[in-house]
């Protein structure tokens, strides 16, 4: 178990007595796996069942990481039972691999990053060498496979030529948002020397299965959902420009998207995009990008599967904005998963404060200033995640869980400091819980991650 002592409750009070901002309501944390023979990561997704009945994970290591990875499981909240939603029986080091797993809000299923069944020791799982695939609870061990993968000439539009990761469903469950890295950007760059493998971003929607001519190497995926690049990235951004060279750190904007300044819904996903500013420094800053209903249709910039020398172009009717100017700033750069409030309103992200320490802000949807929310003489140690109220948010600061409400100036301490930090906050449903991960020592010389709990009420 973890080791909580006299002087880091000591110091912890010191701190406490020190900022009249904060007050202290204990939870009991209740430790919901015990198995110290494997990991159990909930890697900062979306882990709550429906029902917030189960939490699901993969059990990957830090050595081996996802290509090592053989197993999907879910937790029981309540009894700590432990149930295989999927597994592969021969996987070795180099792959395939599975993990990074979440739980759609509204089915009982779940979507993961699965690696090609071809990996072999030469060719391993890579990021352009992946997949996302959807396991439905009443039929586990069954992959339904999501995007459709494509390196193929003439590509297929609906496909990909590389590989998703970090899957995110939409509130309504008709969407799966994603990281990308591109196959054939990557050969590309591998026979150039050139800048060409940047992450970007895309979606899939449940509009039609993409069927894809399998090839002899069995690099091509046929896929169930439609997908599409959404972010355009260039490998030169223009100094001082709002081109940008990678996107990631991405989230739904809204459980079904926000209001805009025509009072339109708009179904978006915001981002960190890494820009050039004006010296030719990359800067990371927050962008959003406004996606069509439909994106079977191309755009101006070029067809949505790509061709040998370009990336799958976004489709008509995408549009990206920045919302932050940091760099000019004397601490410039945003960081982290940018999470909104479920009404689609405000964005929280992490940034530098005026003293150089990481804090959370906030940032309007539609644009306008950040909002400094915390202001710890130390730096926050994880995003934010939003309590489904839209009005609290939670996250790591001086190794505990912390709770705040947005524009108030006190902040309330859920656990006691520990000497690791907790990690990979998810919040449930129904707001009523919070799982984690901890690092628990199994002997003098290693530690697993465990899955911990509190309640809230």
């Amino acid at each position: 178990m973890m080791m909580r002592t006299t002087t880091i409750i000591f110091s912890f009070l010191t701190v406490l007595l020190a900022c009249r901002c904060q007050s202290v309501e204990f939870k009991e944390e209740i430790q919901l796996t015990m198995d110290s023979s494997y990991n159990h990561d909930l890697d900062n997704n979306d882990n709550f069942s429906p029902d917030d009945q189960w939490l699901v994970y993969d059990i990957r290591t830090e050595e081996g990481g996802i290509g090592a990875c053989n197993r999907i499981e879910k937790v029981n909240v309540n009894t700590g039972e432990k149930v295989t939603m999927y597994e592969l029986s021969q996987n070795t080091s180099y792959g395939p691999g599975v993990g990074a797993v979440s739980y759609s809000h509204r089915e009982n299923s779940v979507v993961f990053i699965h690696g090609l069944m071809n990996v072999t020791e030469e060719n391993p799982y890579q990021q352009w060498r992946r997949t996302g695939v959807i396991v439905d609870d009443a039929h586990p061990g069954t992959p339904i496979y999501m995007d459709a993968r494509d390196i193929t000439f003439p590509f297929t539009p609906g496909a990909l030529r590389g590989g998703t990761h970090r899957h995110e469903w939409s509130g309504d469950g008709q969407w799966i948002g994603f990281t990308y890295n591109d196959a054939i950007m990557k050969a590309l760059e591998d026979s150039t020397g050139q800048i060409y493998n940047l992450r970007t971003i895309g979606v899939s929607r449940k509009i039609k299965p993409v069927v894809v001519e399998e090839d002899p190497d069995g690099e091509n995926v046929s896929g169930e959902w439609f997908s599409a690049l959404v972010v355009k990235v260039v490998s030169q951004p223009k100094p001082g420009s709002d081109d940008i060279s990678r996107a990631a750190g991405d989230s739904w904007v809204g459980t079904s998207g926000y209001v805009d300044e025509s009072g339109r819904k708009q179904i978006a996903r915001a981002f960190i995009g890494t820009v050039k500013d004006i010296n030719g420094n990359d800067v990371d800053e927050v962008f959003v990008v406004d996606i069509p209903e439909d994106i079977t249709v191309p755009g101006n910039n070029g067809p949505l599967e790509g061709t040998p020398v370009n990336m799958p172009s976004p489709p008509a009717g995408t549009h990206q904005r920045r919302l932050t100017y940091t760099a000019k700033s004397q601490f410039p750069g945003c960081t982290g998963v940018v999470r909104s409030t479920p009404d689609g309103s405000l964005l929280a992200f992490r940034a530098l404060d005026d003293q150089g320490i990481r804090q959370i802000f906030t940032i309007s949807s539609v644009g306008g200033e950040p909002v400094q929310q915390t202001h710890h003489n130390s730096e926050v140690q994880s995003g934010a995640r939003w309590h489904p109220d839209g009005k609290r948010f939670f996250y790591v600061w001086n190794n505990s869980i912390v709770m705040k409400e947005v524009g108030k100036e006190t902040f309330t301490t859920l656990t006691k400091p520990t000497n690791q930090p907790p990690a990979d906050l998810v919040i449930s449903h129904d707001g009523s819980m919070i799982a984690y991960n901890y690092l628990v020592p199994r002997n003098s010389e290693n530690q697993t991650k465990q899955i911990f709990l509190i309640h809230l009420d």
